[in-house]
């Protein structure tokens, strides 16, 4: 195969980067228009909503997004949606956008992780930064929930006795006090012990300490 074939084939197997998306939720169709052909313009996609209502029938997409939401709405105040969303679509940031805006209101907002709080009318430059700070909060947040989801993969592939092994010696016990504690030989232990390791791909004992922790928080896998 030659090295241009090569480069043909391998980007045919390589899928695209999905191009980034803007959700835009305001009962204003001449807001929604007008911020819709700005973000084209910059190369980004664009889906636009009337209300809160439509935009929840929307399914989650695991691509680095951002919501541009007003405060007013028909249906569900933005701030009410931040909060009933806040849970469910952490990779999505938000940018609140308000002709009613007040101190209260941009507190609130912000305290609960909005990106940017802005009163119109406003500068589109300034919506523009905001919405490329978003997604990339958004594309690090996806990489993490993939790193994340990798691992619980894992995890999942142990078996009861490999996860018995891992959570003590990640708490700390040497082979052989671990052959003790769950009433097996110390051979035996190393052989699970290596298997945890490959299944779990630690490289040595500080890498298993470290995604365990990323596993379990506060406490070693049980």
């Amino acid at each position: 195969m030659t090295p241009a074939h090569a480069v043909e084939r391998e980007s045919e197997l390589s899928p695209a980067p999905a191009t980034p998306v803007v959700l835009i939720v305001d009962d204003d169709v001449s807001v929604r228009e007008s911020l819709e052909a700005m973000i084209h313009f910059t190369g980004l996609r664009a889906e636009t909503y009337a209300c809160a209502h439509d935009f929840l029938q929307r399914p989650c997409v695991r691509v680095p997004s951002c919501l541009v939401l007003d405060v007013m709405l028909p249906d569900l105040s933005g701030l009410d949606l931040q909060n009933l969303i806040a849970a469910q679509r952490t990779d999505t940031p938000i940018i609140f956008i308000t002709g009613y805006g007040n101190v209260p209101m941009t507190v609130r907002a912000m305290k609960a992780g909005a990106v940017e709080f802005l009163t119109k009318p406003f500068d589109d430059q300034v919506l523009l930064d905001a919405i490329r700070h978003a997604i990339e909060r958004s594309r690090v947040a996806l990489s993490e929930e993939a790193g994340m989801q990798s691992i619980r993969d894992r995890y999942a592939s142990l078996s009861r006795r490999e996860r018995e092994v891992m959570a003590l010696v990640v708490s700390g016990l040497l082979n052989k006090q671990v052959g003790a504690e769950l009433g097996i030989s110390e051979m035996t232990v190393k052989v699970h012990r290596r298997h945890v390791m490959r299944k779990m791909d630690a490289r040595s004992l500080a890498e298993l300490v470290n995604v365990a922790g990323r596993l379990h928080p506060g406490r070693a896998p049980a």
